[in-house]
């Protein structure tokens, strides 16, 4: 199958590549110059474990290839996947300004039949938009357009890719629900599940996804507070729920709050969807409003760890929003980070893989070589992120680094009674100390 996908960030490049392994010939395209041909040189411009190799392979086995030239890539491709970015406007809705050049522009050359398939996170209605101005093209080419969600988890994305949970394909008429078959035939042999339905479903079922799971972690993050205050213990507490097969143990680790490209994001933009609709989404309403207070809430367990922040110095470990990404959208350490400063205190962080694109967010942070840099003469040692490095680290050598052994753990990676034992002041998220 001669396959285009127009975007080359996360989503359309774990796509691209992906779709590639399955034995189809996939040309990805972007905009940016410099983008392609780094790609084209092998540079990877994210962070995502297995996809420089996966891109490497294709690349090599001559079933993945980059260009600019967008005419082209339409004109000699049967299915055409639209992942371009769709971020959020200042109210929550999704701006779709990129998806509507890319349908314009293949209005514009199709040479003959198409199937245009959505796989960027889209508004309810996005599919009819785009083919209303395929329609309007009038050139005598017809094109399905169809919704094909992704679903995505940063720092496992291509294990995703190829053995998801199952396959969403909104699409109208059987023709075209089989071409997606046929490119997905590898799923197909191992009996993945094919969730059928139209394009509006398809559309919701995203953002009805994604506002579901931060609807759970913003449910055991209240839970955590209130086990703070009746001196219960949230991964107890946890546990004791997730082996109720009705709920499940994922998603209900206690936290600093969600961050990353889609949680935030979608769960605006299904509020606002629904405002659109005449209708007042009263629990996304009450999770958005959660996830921004647990995160202000970090701040203030930091400072009351201090007791005075001014003129003190934080150690931080780790920047992006989850471990094995180097994404900081929406990371719940950028208002810690803010806030501690506002306060008077001074940060020294580290992260493996985040650091560069934290440099280009903030100013007066000191960016430390490793964990034992960042906790040098710091007055609390901060644990952000979940990163494997930091479940493990030489406590003894810690303690002889930092100015007062203290540590707050927003990710309860370590057992209370053991960093009681060793030595340290320790506080976590619902647990005793």
């Amino acid at each position: 199958m001669q396959i285009a996908v127009i975007g080359t960030g996360y989503v359309g490049l774990v796509t691209g590549a992906g779709l590639a392994d399955f034995g189809n010939d996939v040309t990805c395209v972007d905009i940016d110059v410099s983008k392609i041909e780094a790609l084209k040189q092998g540079k990877i411009p994210i962070y995502e474990p297995g996809l420089e190799a996966l891109v490497s392979k294709n690349v090599q086995e001559g079933r993945l290839n980059f260009t600019t030239d967008l005419p082209t890539a339409i004109r000699a491709a049967r299915a055409i996947f639209i992942a371009v970015g769709t971020p959020p406007r200042p109210d929550g809705s999704a701006d779709l300004r990129y998806v509507e050049d890319v349908a314009r522009t293949i209005a514009q050359h199709m040479n003959g039949p198409k199937v245009v398939i959505t796989k960027s996170t889209v508004p309810i209605g996005t599919g009819r938009m785009i083919e209303g101005i395929l329609a309007q093209a009038g050139n005598g080419h017809t094109a399905a357009v169809l919704s094909n969600p992704e679903f995505l988890r940063e720092g496992s994305a291509i294990e995703d890719f190829m053995k998801p949970d199952r396959v969403v394909i909104g699409a109208s008429d059987k023709e075209s629900i089989e071409l997606m078959k046929e490119i997905y035939a590898p799923l197909h042999s191992l009996e993945i599940p094919f969730v059928v339905t139209n394009v509006e479903s398809s559309e919701l079922i995203k953002y009805a996804s994604n506002g579901f799971l931060a609807t759970k972690i913003s449910f055991i993050n209240e839970i955590a507070v209130l086990c703070e205050k009746i001196g219960g213990n949230v991964h107890d507490v946890a546990i004791g729920m997730g082996l109720d097969s009705r709920i499940g143990p994922k998603f209900l680790q206690a936290g600093p709050g969600f961050g990353g490209s889609c949680f935030p994001k979608d769960t605006l933009a299904v509020a606002d969807i629904a405002r659109q609709y005449g209708y007042n989404f009263q629990i996304i309403e009450a999770v958005l409003r959660v996830n921004h207070d647990i995160k202000e809430r970090m701040v203030d367990k930091v400072a009351d760890a201090l007791g005075e922040v001014a003129g003190k110095t934080v150690a931080l470990l780790g920047l992006a929003f989850k471990p094995e990404t180097d994404d900081m959208r929406d990371s719940p350490t950028i208002p810690l980070i803010t806030g501690l400063q506002s306060r008077g205190a001074a940060i020294r962080a580290y992260d493996p893989q985040a650091m560069d694109n934290a440099k280009t967010m903030f100013e007066n942070v000191t960016f430390c070589r490793d964990a034992y840099d960042a906790a040098k003469d710091a007055d609390a040692l901060v644990i952000a992120t979940e990163w494997n490095e930091f479940r493990a680290l030489n406590l003894s050598r810690l303690k002889s680094l930092v100015r007062q052994p203290l540590i707050v753990d927003l990710r309860n990676v370590y057992d209370p009674q053991r960093m009681k034992s060793e030595g340290f002041r320790y506080f976590s998220v619902g647990r005793k100390a």
